[in-house]
């Protein structure tokens, strides 16, 4: 039985993600185009998994009295475009067209500002836990189709701590950049 293609971009947005609105984008600079994935790891709490709150967090409606540690991001506008969950679900905040908040100061290749060219794809996990293999299977599946979309990504993909070293540490140590790798060459061959 043939693979059917899950995802699908139709004018930046990912057909076959769950799509919840992030206030936290602007435009990305005229002329620019997307040239790389960055990889990331959010939890809310960290190393805490669902609840809706990186969902929350995303779209600047976290009730920072909830837990101690929201305390500590009071305030902050982030947004990324895609997350994919523990489940394996994908959600989209940021049209691709638009730029995501997610990179913060960046370099890349010697191109500062991450932001302006990049699509963020944080992965609901941390530095200290392995990921799910569902993760792995959606991150490889959507990839494959982001880089039949736009070919210039096609070899570049980075972790945010490759992009903004020894100020980021994600998408950490636990994530399996091989196997990752791997999963993207089968589904690009499908």
């Amino acid at each position: 039985m043939p693979h059917t293609v899950k995802f699908q971009v139709h004018d930046g947005t990912l057909i076959g993600a769950r799509q919840m609105s992030s206030p936290n984008y602007n435009q990305r600079p005229e002329h620019t185009e997307i040239q790389l994935i960055v990889v990331h790891n959010i939890s809310l709490p960290p190393s805490q998994f669902g609840g809706g709150y990186i969902e929350q967090f995303f779209q600047n409606q976290l009730d920072w009295s909830v837990h101690p540690y929201f305390q500590t991001i009071e305030g902050m506008q982030v947004s990324t475009h895609l997350l994919i969950l523990r489940t394996g679900e994908v959600l989209q905040f940021v049209n691709f067209k638009n730029r995501a908040w997610h990179a913060g100061r960046s370099t890349y290749l010697g191109q500062k500002e991450c932001n302006d060219y990049s699509i963020g794809i944080e992965l609901e996990g941390s530095d200290d836990l392995p990921f799910e293999e569902v993760q792995y299977m959606a991150l490889s599946e959507v990839t494959a189709c982001l880089q039949q979309t736009y070919p210039q990504i096609q070899q570049h993909l980075a972790g945010h701590s490759d992009i903004a070293p020894g100020r980021k540490t994600d998408p950490g140590p636990y994530f399996d950049w091989v196997k990752f790798r791997q999963q993207l060459h089968h589904f690009k061959n499908k």
